[in-house]
């Protein structure tokens, strides 16, 4: 177990998901603000992360609401921050990671101290088509009528999503564009730059009760745009291959077929429904009146440029 010696205003947090990439990023920033950090792991193996030094380390089972309220009741946080995800996506897994296990948070934190619970939502759930995505909103629901206060985080993409492609530009192989590569855009934010817009509402007055899209220091970029980025961090001269959007449709249609009988089948389309919707839906404020996404409507915050973030992975990799 770590141990913080911070005591910001005396305020203890508790980080759940505090293993996970944005976990981390909380916790280092909420003990860098000088905040008493309880980071919430599930193994011992994530207990002894570095990034999670200056924290105390607790190992929870966060489907379990008996052992969730015992730990709550161990170090009676004043402020709850949410960031645990599916990571599958997967009906199941949603549903089980989404909603259950922020439920047996929620009703774990309920009586015992905490008076403000920061969730890690996404933007996406603006148009809910997706199973984690109505899962999210679920809980989003329950913590809008529970007695604590809340502050709803909804960050637009991360670097980490956009970086999936690296490896092949390295490799001298094409950057996979769907169909043109200009459906979609985004203002993608950088982990620390998340984390801190993150911890800076515990003390934000104004955050309580607040529901907070946020992106990364802008311009939206296209997907062809992240490529052409990606190229230039590389030295290398922009290629592109078109993969089009109709496959997966196609694809999430013939699971679907034998998603009535079949675990596994249900899981495949639910992948191929995902991967249409990152296909074709930007991750940027959506408009309620227009029906459209909007640039100019997403707030930005925090410093980092995916240029400097593609570089730094093409530097550690060659």
């Amino acid at each position: 177990m770590n141990e913080t010696g911070g005591t910001r205003a005396g305020k203890t947090i508790a980080v759940a998901g505090a293993s996970g990439t944005i976990g981390r990023a909380v916790v280092r920033e909420c003990v860098s603000q000088g905040y008493d950090v309880a980071a919430l792991v599930r193994s011992d193996a994530s207990a002894r992360l570095p990034e999670l030094d200056g924290a105390k380390t607790y190992m929870v089972d966060l489907s379990d609401p008996t052992e969730v309220v015992t730990a709550m009741t161990a170090f009676q946080p004043d402020i709850i921050i949410s960031c645990i995800a599916s990571r599958s996506g997967s009906p199941k897994d949603a549903r089980k990671v989404e909603l259950d296990a922020n439920i047996h948070l929620l009703l774990g934190a309920s009586g015992r101290g905490a008076s403000h619970f920061i969730l890690l939502s996404a933007i996406c759930v603006q148009k809910p088509k997706l199973a984690f995505q109505r899962a999210k909103l679920d809980f989003e629901a329950a913590l809008i009528k529970s007695p604590i206060e809340h502050t709803i985080v909804r960050p637009t993409a991360f670097f980490k999503s956009l970086s999936g492609q690296v490896g092949r530009v390295l490799k001298g192989k094409p950057f996979f564009l769907f169909d043109d590569g200009e459906l979609t855009a985004c203002k993608p934010i950088s982990d620390a730059d998340l984390a801190r817009f993150i911890v800076n509402q515990v003390d934000n007055p104004a955050a309580r009760g607040a529901v907070l899209p946020i992106g990364g220091p802008g311009p939206a970029i296209t997907l062809k745009e992240q490529g052409e980025l990606l190229f230039e961090a590389a030295g290398r001269e922009p290629k592109f291959r078109s993969v089009p959007v109709l496959m997966f449709s196609l694809a999430a249609g013939f699971f679907s077929l034998g998603a009535w009988f079949s675990d596994w089948f249900a899981e495949k389309a639910e992948y191929a429904r995902i991967a249409r919707f990152y296909a074709t839906e930007s991750m940027l404020v959506l408009d309620p009146h227009t029906g459209e996404y909007s640039a100019e409507a997403t707030p930005e915050f925090g410093v980092d440029q995916l240029f400097d973030h593609y570089r730094s992975l093409i530097e550690a990799a060659r």
